[in-house]
């Protein structure tokens, strides 16, 4: 162990989470010696324009050249918050060629270029950490690769969108359409002008692929994640869910089967007894069943400024205990197998189906005809709605291979007696 060494790192961007990283580095200052070994601060901060003046932060220590980092060898940290694929992806390689420790939370490149990322960290005997990039403050990839290593995971699922449950929280307790819970969580801050990232389901579909990877331990790309966000969920949906004792999260779902890895993001029925049917607002939570220590959920804030600079901390704070003690590069990729990711038309689900049909004799005897003909069973059928010519009924299924309800849909589809099909939500079930 080093005594009296100062461990210098750099930021690069000092947006929201960069900004929330300087705040805790400043109030943890007296803290670093008895944490770390040593002391720690911040020497350089990337910017785009460093004439740029930035209320509390320190002016001399900003630059909007990369090079001052990259060249100075007394920086053995590079806190990577500034996002997106370029040029945090070449900022982040030559730091590690370089010689220097990376900790990021940046889920759009790992979810894509994770793997590069890791073979280059590995290859120098470099630290590279990003327990930040799912689920903010909730700590989920430490205890994935490390609390939880003497597991075999077979489920990882979770909210970890904040934005997308804040939103159905709205709907599901104040009677809200999604438009108008969507205007709300915009001028709170929670959702984007251009929500699409959230509301599509790309940003849990990239958080869903970095966990899957780790506690599967075989590489998962976002590519691999099939993804439906919740655009098309309504008042009503979430009114029949309730008469089914249940509610309608997004949910990024993991599952390791015996024939490959299932990964998907979409809307899902859950029953109001399971822990993540509780988890409203903006929070997260991800639960994660293993053999030996049964189910456990991780649950907190998801976003947010000092949420996310926690995690960001944690782990700056485990790569200066590293350097400190001569052993970075301890905790390398994970994933050492090569399991094939299903295709979704061979995952078995259980459906919800609201369908608007013709108010005649025999309706549900030529839909359970066709259901039945494609190898769909079905657990319940509701008739809530009747009018002069048109009925409503909700079908809710036994678990089915995707592609038999999409057969049974193609049909559907050509039938004059089905009017139109407004919701196909996946019921959680084992």
């Amino acid at each position: 162990m080093e005594k009296n060494k100062v461990i210098k790192a750099a930021l690069l961007g000092v947006g929201t989470v960069g900004g929330g990283v300087y705040k805790l580095v400043k109030r943890q200052k007296e803290e670093f010696r008895h944490k770390i070994g040593t002391d720690l601060e911040i020497a350089k901060i990337l910017v785009r324009d460093a004439a740029k003046e930035r209320p509390g932060i320190d002016s001399e220590l900003l630059t909007d050249n990369w090079q001052e980092i990259l060249k100075d060898d007394s920086i053995e940290i590079v806190i990577e918050v500034m996002g997106g694929i370029e040029p945090a992806r070449t900022y982040i390689l030559e730091a590690l060629r370089a010689g220097k420790n990376v900790v990021t939370a940046n889920k759009d490149l790992l979810a894509e270029h994770g793997k590069e990322l890791m073979d280059e960290a590995k290859e120098m005997d470099r630290d590279l950490l990003f327990e930040a990039a799912v689920a903010g403050g909730i700590p989920i990839i430490r205890p994935l690769k490390q609390c939880l290593a003497g597991n075999y995971i077979t489920e990882v699922m979770g909210i970890v969108n904040g934005t997308t449950n804040f939103i159905l929280s709205k709907m599901t307790y104040e009677g809200m359409d999604f438009e108008d819970a969507l205007k709300i969580a915009q001028d709170l801050g929670y959702a984007e002008a251009d929500p699409t990232a959230d509301v599509e389901g790309y940003d849990a579909g990239r958080k869903i692929a970095i966990m899957a990877s780790i506690a599967f331990n075989s590489r998962v790309t976002f590519s691999d994640v099939y993804t439906e966000g919740i655009t098309k969920i309504s008042a009503l949906d979430i009114e029949y869910a309730d008469n089914l004792d249940c509610v309608i999260k997004l949910l990024g779902v993991a599952r390791h089967k015996e024939d490959g890895i299932e990964v998907l993001v979409h809307p899902m029925l859950i029953s109001k007894k399971h822990p993540l049917a509780s988890v409203d607002d903006s929070f997260n939570a991800v639960y994660v069943h293993g053999d030996a220590v049964g189910d456990t959920m991780f649950y907190g804030r998801g976003a947010g400024e000092l949420p996310t600079a926690s995690a960001v901390m944690g782990d700056v704070i485990d790569t200066a205990r590293n350097i400190v003690y001569h052993c970075t590069g301890r905790i390398a990729c994970s994933c050492y197998k090569d399991i094939p990711v299903k295709k979704v038309d061979d995952i078995k689900s259980k459906f919800f189906l609201r369908m608007v049909v013709s108010n005649t004799p025999g309706v549900l005897a030529n839909i359970a005809s066709v259901f039945g003909n494609n190898g769909v069973g079905l657990e319940r059928v509701l008739q809530q709605k009747v009018e002069k010519e048109k009925a409503e009924i909700v079908v809710v299924t036994y678990p089915v291979e995707e592609r038999h309800l999409r057969d049974s849909l193609r049909i559907f589809d050509g039938m004059s007696i089905i009017k139109n099909i407004p919701a196909i939500i996946r019921v959680y079930g084992e």
